[in-house]
């Protein structure tokens, strides 16, 4: 987990492995200990520092609190 800092709220954090990369910097990921899977996108570090996510990876992403789409905050 991360350290808090300014008091701000710590988000949810799970794992997963890539299983497909999708137009767009989309992935699917598959979540550890699960058969479900999630559409996920790149964040925005991650774009800005250009860290390569490929099918195979193992991910740290923050879901979304409305089971939409996750964020890949860190490649594992």
């Amino acid at each position: 987990m991360q350290p808090q800092k300014n008091n701000k709220p710590l988000k949810p954090v799970a794992t997963g492995m890539v299983t497909e990369a999708l137009p767009n910097t989309l992935f699917r990921v598959a979540l550890n200990g699960k058969e479900e899977e999630i559409l996920a996108y790149l964040a925005g570090k991650m774009r800005l520092h250009r860290i390569r996510v490929v099918v195979g990876d193992r991910v740290e992403f923050e879901p979304d609190p409305y089971g939409g789409k996750a964020r890949i905050v860190r490649r594992l």
